[in-house]
């Protein structure tokens, strides 16, 4: 019959919102440059960016999960869809990477940037760093709670235990918001300041933006929470929960890396605030 479908995959229509995500981005990024020049507009032009990029995020994930409850995402676009999580989880991977690569530089080639650092690390005017065993060991501990919770709900989703399903969101979110108010005092309370030497900027740059992926994965899993409440998710289809969940156990793992490397090994010798 002329126009019947023969194939599993799905022929997306014509949308707007890949061009409203792009004009979005490019003006986000435009108004990040604005504001760090501290010149006129920027928080406008800031502001629209990210409003763009909300509204971009709100409408398009909505329309993905209305596909799915459609009966489009079948197993050849889930596959699909498995491989497009994954590169995007390597791709944040190289982007820590290089947050890695530069703190491994200039703690062990110090010598490489003495007029910043005074030839050692910590920097000499660094006069206390954060005490790897106090908040950061509590956060760690909290950020392993809940990869544990995480896999409770996963393990409860695959079984069909609706309750243990929520059970396990709530907590995981719950574990997730005391992570990020705890790194919030944390910073608030820092011994240093942002920028001045590379050991501040390094520091605040690599935990800043781990804490900002704690924030979209907690609200990947609150969107999560919120579609189980109304009946999404089966025990055979669940690519969204799985999607969220590869993320939390990313930033659960780029954590751990921190803390063992920043924390603890880089700001061995020097005194605790």
């Amino acid at each position: 019959m002329a126009g019947a479908k023969n194939h599993d995959y799905h022929i997306l229509h014509p949308d707007i919102w890949p061009l409203v995500a792009s004009i979005s981005a490019v003006t986000f990024t435009s108004g990040m440059v604005l504001f760090m020049h501290d010149m006129a507009g920027a928080h406008l032009v800031l502001g629209l960016g990210v409003a763009g990029l909300i509204a971009t995020f709100y409408s398009w994930f909505s329309k993905i999960i209305q596909e799915g409850r459609e009966g489009y995402h079948t197993p050849v676009v889930q596959l699909h869809m498995r491989y497009g999580m994954i590169l995007f989880i390597a791709s944040e991977v190289m982007f820590f990477v290089g947050w890695f690569w530069a703190w491994f530089d200039f703690a062990l080639f110090p010598s490489t940037i003495a007029d910043a650092v005074g030839g050692v690390w910590p920097p000499e005017s660094i006069h206390a760093v954060m005490d790897p065993f106090a908040l950061p060991l509590l956060n760690t501990l909290i950020l392993l709670c809940s990869g544990t919770t995480l896999t409770w709900a996963h393990h409860s989703l695959i079984h069909g235990d609706r309750d243990g399903l929520k059970k396990g969101l709530w907590a995981t979110i719950l574990l997730g918001l005391l992570f990020s108010s705890i790194q919030a005092y944390e910073y608030a309370h820092a011994p240093f300041s942002f920028g001045g030497v590379t050991y501040t900027s390094a520091f605040f740059m690599a935990t800043g933006f781990h804490g900002f992926h704690v924030i979209v994965g907690t609200i990947f899993l609150i969107v999560c929470l919120r579609r189980s409440y109304i009946g999404d998710f089966t025990p055979r289809e669940h690519f969204g929960f799985e999607a969220a969940a590869w993320y939390w156990h990313f930033v659960d793992v780029v954590w751990l890396f921190l803390f063992i490397v920043v924390y603890v090994w880089g700001g061995w010798g020097a005194e605790y605030h």
